[in-house]
């Protein structure tokens, strides 16, 4: 007991002495993390220098393949892309049975929801709105039995629909004959039919199994919560014809050339 109280006066008496001694290595530490911390700075700049290079050329080729693009679009006449409006709503009830896959959201005709809209999250289709009240609209979701949407696998000629089943897997059907698709291929809309535009995006192919193909959608519809709600105008402004050509007009196809008038006969001298 002696040992032990005598033990700790000289550790008390020595403390100072040793938080002296620890000062200089404590400086030295904390040196060598500031210099440390110094070079980690230089080498994140200059990976976000470079990551800022990068970023300028795609700017730079994002701009021409623009610029291309409605040069493009101009000299063949192409459709302009449809107008949107939407409004963001949230959802506030489900569907009333068990073979029903719908959501009721809390914007109607009131905020310009109407039927036939369609219902996106950030990931993809939702599904449309197949009823509007004043203050609230029912969407039917692509997982419902009665949905049937045109779909196109992305970057390819493919086309097929996708049918619902209440299942979570929706199954795409009227493939082609001969069509191959694998896992992993990417479902986006087709636009025929005029129900939804070309291009938004679905889900991928989640099983080919005895030529039934199942698809994933991208949006989880067990965490619904915020569904905007897209009004795509399908019926954009008339393409005016393209000018006539300038000049005289050419000669007709049918027409009989003029026979040649003969030459003068010289003056009598």
């Amino acid at each position: 007991m002696l040992l032990e109280r005598g033990r700790a006066l000289v550790i008390d008496m020595m403390a100072p002495v040793l938080e002296l001694a620890a000062q200089p290595i404590a400086s030295v530490k904390d040196g060598i993390a500031t210099v440390d911390g110094w070079f980690n700075l230089y080498a994140e700049n200059q990976a976000l220098h470079e990551e800022n290079e990068r970023l300028r050329a795609w700017a730079a080729t994002a701009r021409r393949l623009a610029i291309e693009n409605a040069t493009y679009r101009s000299l063949l006449h192409v459709r302009d892309e449809p107008a949107v409006r939407f409004v963001t709503t949230r959802v506030i009830a489900e569907g009333g049975g068990p073979f029903v896959r719908t959501v009721v959201v809390d914007a109607g005709a009131s905020a310009g929801v109407a039927a036939g809209h369609i219902g996106m999250t950030g990931t993809g289709v939702v599904g449309r709105v197949i009823a509007a009240g004043d203050q609230s609209a029912r969407l039917l979701l692509l997982t419902d039995l009665n949905s049937r949407v045109p779909v196109a696998l992305e970057g390819g000629q493919a086309r097929g629909v996708l049918e619902g089943d209440n299942s979570a897997l929706p199954r795409l059907s009227y493939l082609a004959a001969g069509t191959k698709v694998h896992p992993g291929d990417r479902i986006v809309t087709s636009g025929l039919g005029g129900m939804f535009p070309p291009g938004l995006p679905i889900g991928s192919i989640e099983t080919v199994t005895n030529g039934v193909v199942r698809v994933r959608p991208w949006v989880r519809f067990d965490k619904l919560d915020f569904i905007k709600i897209v009004e795509y105008s399908l019926e954009p402004d008339a393409i005016p014809d393209p000018a006539p050509p300038a000049g005289p007009p050419l000669p007709s196809v049918n027409a009989q050339a003029e026979p040649a008038k003969p030459a003068a006969a010289p003056p009598a001298r």
